[in-house]
């Protein structure tokens, strides 16, 4: 029976919580927060390239990098150029293929074959499908080819897990919501715009956010989002304004980003004033300009440095055949096993109120990337320029 995923067994502060943070990170991976999200066009998807020489040697050897889709931008601009800077850094003859499964589970299951025929020693794969791609990574185990499981945790028997804890993203969602609808929350309604179904992360992502929501406020309508494509969360917004009224919705808890610009746009579309606070997380570029034009109230900030920094060394000491102790001191579970190393990154949420402080302050954006001549005004009002 397949159990939650994020399972932190960290260390223990005096609060006795559990810190998800392993000691043996460096101090500049425990505050990175410099990773480029944006929405620059990205790579043909279904396609694999090779980012460096070809390997010969103990130390020279193939790692292949698997990505879910080509419409998510953080795949192609931060996630894969960090990876593989952080493989070059450790490994310098060390060989990274790569590719984007365009969405669709048997594509992504014909690039870990590919991967493994290719030679690759160890495969950093971030699942269409959690529970599809079992069989493939049952197939990378039995050619003694250890999966790294990238941002969301594949069942079968991956060897390391590097992503955040997705319930408590969850939980900081609904919170924010809930802080920003204030008194209204107790009589008033909200749309939940889930992300794919299909999606491990979605499921802890709304578990988290109802531990908070429930008996706050009144979930009105809930939406799961197909291949979370902004286009479907537009629909589905669409959809519950003509249900509800355009002065029936108090509030959207949207999980990422992506989804808040479909949602903000059919808020819009559909002549709703005031915007209800809708949240996010992965602080893309265009979030963040929508929070500073008051069009979405928050996203979760999460260093994508850290995340991609934290795969790249694990793949490498697994291709070298050492031990991930120093690296991983988490431990989640998926249906395979309890006790898979992982590195769970560290989580803010941003507000107007704070975007210095953290998405600038970390070196993620600068003032002048946030506030071009059309978001002057905004800018000015948010306090970003004077």
């Amino acid at each position: 029976m397949p159990v939650p995923h994020h399972r932190p067994r960290g260390r223990r502060g005096r609060s006795g919580r559990t810190t998800p943070w392993p000691r043996g990170r460096t101090a500049r991976a425990l505050a990175a927060a410099t990773a480029a999200a944006s929405l620059a066009g990205l790579a043909a998807c279904g396609t694999a390239g090779e980012d460096a020489g070809t390997p010969s040697g103990e130390d020279r050897f193939t790692i292949g990098l698997l990505l879910p889709d080509v419409h998510t931008a953080r795949w192609a601009t931060a996630d894969k150029p960090l990876i593989q800077a952080k493989v070059k850094a450790l490994c310098p003859d060390c060989k990274l293929l790569h590719a984007y499964a365009s969405a669709d589970v048997a594509t992504q299951q014909q690039q870990i074959e590919s991967m493994i025929a290719k030679g690759a020693k160890v495969l950093i794969v971030d699942p269409v499908d959690d529970k599809a791609l079992r069989s493939s990574i049952a197939r990378a185990r039995d050619a003694n080819v250890p999966v790294v499981s990238y941002d969301r945790l594949a069942q079968g028997p991956v060897s390391a897990y590097s992503s955040y804890d997705s319930e408590e993203i969850g939980r900081i969602q609904a919170q924010e919501l809930l802080k920003a609808m204030g008194p209204k929350a107790r009589d008033g309604q909200i749309v939940m715009m889930n992300g794919d179904p299909t999606d491990p992360n979605t499921r802890d992502l709304r578990r988290g956010a109802l531990s908070v929501l429930e008996g706050k406020v009144r979930i009105a309508r809930s939406y799961y989002t197909g291949g979370w494509i902004p286009e479907n969360a537009f629909r589905n917004m669409s959809a519950a304004i003509a249900e509800l009224g355009p002065d029936g919705i108090d509030g959207v808890l949207s999980a990422n980003d992506g989804l808040a610009g479909g949602v903000v746009t059919a808020l819009k579309a559909a002549g709703v004033k005031p915007l209800p606070p809708v949240t996010g997380q992965d602080a893309d570029l265009s979030a963040i300009r929508r929070i500073v034009k008051d069009e979405q109230y928050m996203t979760v900030y999460k260093s994508f440095e850290a995340e991609a920094e934290a795969a790249a060394e694990m793949a490498v000491a697994l291709g070298r055949g050492e031990k991930l102790d120093e690296i991983a001191e988490d431990r989640v579970r998926n249906d395979t096993d309890d006790d898979i190393p992982a590195v769970l990154g560290p989580l803010v949420p941003v507000t107007v109120g704070n975007i210095e402080d953290t998405v600038v302050k970390s070196g993620l954006y600068t003032v002048d990337q946030i506030c071009t001549p059309a978001m002057e005004t905004a800018c000015r009002r948010a306090g970003l320029i004077g």
